[in-house]
């Protein structure tokens, strides 16, 4: 892979980076040289290898179908007709960066090589990714076993002139812009099957998804940071010798990034200053220990990224792996029925993704309580309120949001990947479910990212109550600065859903400070 002026060219494995240049930044995306040779040679080992021989998809029917021998006169039909009848998804459509993803990481799976397909194929997909265009594609249909079939043949119908787009929330036929995209006009061999099978859409969504999770993980890190701050935690939760002692499963990461966040801080208290030696009245009148969501933090945040470290290997693997059935092999002289289209890996990631994300809302709500809790924290006015008591009411019913967006997380999280329902006259007996796996982490994530913008409204109302701002560490005043730009202190009250939104989708562009 690499990348040129603004551009990104596949000739090899896609990283992360380069894969959200292209869904997320805009980039366009060019077949490399190295692409052109092993694809054409795969098509014309197909082509030759399936005169007198039964292979899968080729000369046969589909799925329970496969029973049935398709003739010489029959093959093309067959290919347009696994598009056209699987064009059959339900629901609200794909967000239209879901959709361009998955229309990445099917050509990247093509650009391997082993799908037996045209050349064309890839240059109409690699053009229709570029054009900005973005196929009308449903959320609900897959089963994420045969892969995302229905999501997929909604993206080749497109492909072929037939569906419709998605512009602006509007469903367009593509009769009425086929003359704008450059569209494949001709299916060989092999096309439709290879259009369709496999887990493009759960994986690109998924990718997607990852990246949204990294940046909110990064606000919960510096929302964990600033309260500690504001609580005027003692510095040793962090201190190196704990994680020495139990540095597994992300603490000890965590906590190294925790103190390079408050490296400078003035807030920050010195356990060995002020109570090696107590009171005379024996009453500490600070906490000795902080709550858990305080003091806790490496130890509940650690594993969060030691499983999105997990997820990302996994995702990035799904990418550059080829999830299709059968396999061209010619070194092999031979071609391999299997099942690489199932989405079990995808499933089972995009679950753990979804239950630490859970875990990073659960946590936010709990510091939002702490702070909005006068009688826990001690040092706050109720609600972060900077208003008069009893006739102003600070972030009170923000809180409602936190917490009711919390618990529809805490549901969502159950496993899809334990969900499985054979289907297909039970030829798909055992189903990943992957690209709901998907959209439900995805879910979550936002979900997660609203509670974690009230979390940094009370922080920075917080802060302005204690009049710290001077006494942050640089980072965490710059973090608390940003939000500030986006969201002006309450004092008197006001309707607080457009600040909500604002944050959320600055939080949804921008790292903490920037």
């Amino acid at each position: 892979m690499g990348t040129f002026e603004n551009q990104v060219v596949l000739d090899g494995d896609l990283s992360l980076e380069s894969f959200e240049k292209v869904v997320l930044g805009g980039y366009s995306v060019a077949l490399g040289k190295p692409v052109y040779p092993r694809v054409e040679a795969s098509y014309a080992f197909l082509e030759k290898f399936r005169q007198h021989r039964v292979i899968y998809g080729i000369n046969t029917g589909f799925g329970p179908m496969a029973q049935y021998r398709i003739s010489d006169d029959e093959l093309q039909a067959l290919q347009y007709n696994i598009i056209r009848s699987h064009a059959t998804g339900c629901g609200k459509p794909l967000e239209p960066e879901y959709v361009r993803a998955a229309m990445l990481c099917r050509l990247q799976v093509l650009s391997r090589g082993r799908s037996g397909v045209h050349i064309e194929a890839l240059k109409a997909l690699q053009d229709f990714i570029n054009s900005g265009f973005t196929p009308y594609v449903p959320r609900h249909g897959s089963v994420g076993a045969s892969g995302d079939l229905v999501q997929m043949a909604h993206i080749a119908l497109a492909l072929l002139g037939e569906g419709e787009l998605l512009s602006e929330g509007r469903r367009i036929p593509m009769a009425s812009v086929s003359g704008s995209i450059p569209l494949y006009r001709y299916i060989h061999i092999r096309e439709g099957l290879a259009m369709v099978n496999g887990t493009s859409v759960m994986c690109g969504i998924g990718l997607v998804t990852l990246l949204r999770a990294k940046r909110l993980f990064n606000w919960a890190l510096a929302a964990s940071a600033l309260i500690n701050e504001v609580a005027g935690s003692y510095s040793d939760f962090l201190s190196p010798a704990l994680f020495e002692a139990r540095g597994g499963s992300g603490q000890a990461a965590v906590a190294a990034r925790l103190r390079a966040l408050l490296e400078g801080s003035g807030c920050l208290r010195d356990r060995a200053a002020e109570l090696f030696n107590a009171p005379s009245d024996g009453h500490f009148t600070h906490k000795v220990q902080p709550y858990y969501s305080l003091r806790c933090v490496p130890q509940v945040l650690g594993p969060v990224w030691h499983t999105i470290e997990l997820v990302e290997e996994a995702l990035v693997g799904e990418l550059n792996s080829v999830s299709d059935n059968p396999l061209v092999c010619p070194e092999l002289n031979n071609v391999v029925h299997g099942g690489n289209f199932h989405g079990d890996a995808v499933s089972l990631a995009m679950d753990q993704l979804k239950m630490v994300m859970v875990r990073v809302a659960m946590l936010a709500e709990r510091q939002l309580n702490y702070l909005m809790h006068d009688r826990i924290n001690g040092i706050l006015p109720p609600f972060v309120n900077l208003g008069k008591l009893g006739v102003n009411y600070g972030l009170q019913a923000a809180q409602f949001t936190a917490t009711s967006t919390t618990a529809e997380c805490q549901t969502l999280g159950y496993p899809m990947y334990l969900h499985s329902i054979p289907n297909n006259n039970d030829n798909q007996d055992i189903v990943s479910m992957g690209t709901n796996s998907a959209l439900l982490c995805a879910q979550v994530v936002e979900n997660a990212t609203e509670v974690m913008s009230v979390l940094h409204m009370a922080l920075a109302q917080a802060v302005d109550a204690l009049g710290v701002e001077e006494r942050l560490s640089p980072t965490t005043r710059e973090v608390y600065q940003s939000v500030r730009r986006e969201f002006p202190k309450v004092v008197e009250d006001r309707a607080l859903y457009l600040d909500l939104e604002w944050i959320k989708a600055y939080m949804q562009e921008h790292e903490p400070g920037r």
